[in-house]
């Protein structure tokens, strides 16, 4: 066993709860876990879904998940690549992952500025757009926030032909329809806090493009798949549903 791939603290329990924590609750695992479960299969698709995490940390990691029998690093034939393929042991997880996000989004703590991270939202949003449901052709979308707690501020979700592609610089295509907000009302209405229609109607998130583009844009925009589950804790959020 490799130092990388080895726990480096144990609960010293033969618990299972304790057994399992050891590997899972280690900073990152179950947020990479999560991605997996997502379809995210290679390094490049796992980093944007945790765009936080360094690339060295999140290669160690997957190399715990692959010593722990989580994943299997499968080369692509005729590639000089690979594809990271969930296990069962993973596959067995996606109602513990699933709960575990909708106990977040019901009693976690509130949303602070550090948490506000426009490149997760930007792969969020780009796995929750209903591409059936826009024009024919390409359709580009630019997101342009204020208020954030980074230098960045912009990105684009370009639909070509039913295929969504996240673009977290200039494309270069002409924008269709530009959205404007400042991000953290923006992540509230995108978790279900704040009513998104409601939100644009109040030019609180602005559109700008044609009238055909505005008007759809909601329908589009599928929301978190937790915005359905209302908060329970006491908070700023909480009280948003009240307004």
């Amino acid at each position: 066993m490799s130092k990388s791939s080895a726990p480096t603290s144990t609960y010293g329990q033969y618990c299972p709860l304790a057994l399992a924590a050891e590997l899972l609750c280690r900073r990152w695992t179950v947020l990479i876990v999560s991605r997996l479960l997502d379809g995210c299969r290679t390094f490049s698709e796992i980093h944007q879904g945790v765009p936080k995490i360094s690339p060295s940390l999140l290669s160690t990691r997957l190399s715990e998940l692959e010593h722990a029998g989580l994943l299997q690093r499968v080369k692509v034939e005729g590639e000089k690549r690979y594809v990271y393929e969930p296990t069962q042991a993973t596959l067995d997880l996606n109602g513990v992952v699933d709960g575990l996000a909708v106990w977040g989004q019901r009693w976690s703590r509130d949303m602070n500025m550090d948490d506000l991270d426009p490149a997760f939202l930007a792969w969020s949003m780009s796995t929750r757009i209903d591409s059936g449901a826009m024009p024919p052709g390409r359709t580009v979308i630019e997101f342009e926030f204020s208020g954030t707690p980074t230098e960045f501020r912009r990105f684009w979700l370009v639909n070509k032909g039913g295929t969504i592609d996240m673009c977290l610089k200039d494309p270069g295509y002409e924008t269709d329809l530009h959205v404007r907000s400042d991000l953290r009302r923006f992540v509230e209405a995108w978790r279900g806090f704040r009513d998104l229609r409601a939100e644009i109607r109040a030019n609180t998130i602005k559109l700008t493009g044609p009238r055909a583009l505005k008007s759809s844009f909601p329908d589009w925009l599928l929301l978190s798949s937790l915005a359905p589950y209302q908060r329970q804790t006491e908070g700023r959020e909480s009280t948003l549903y009240k307004r």
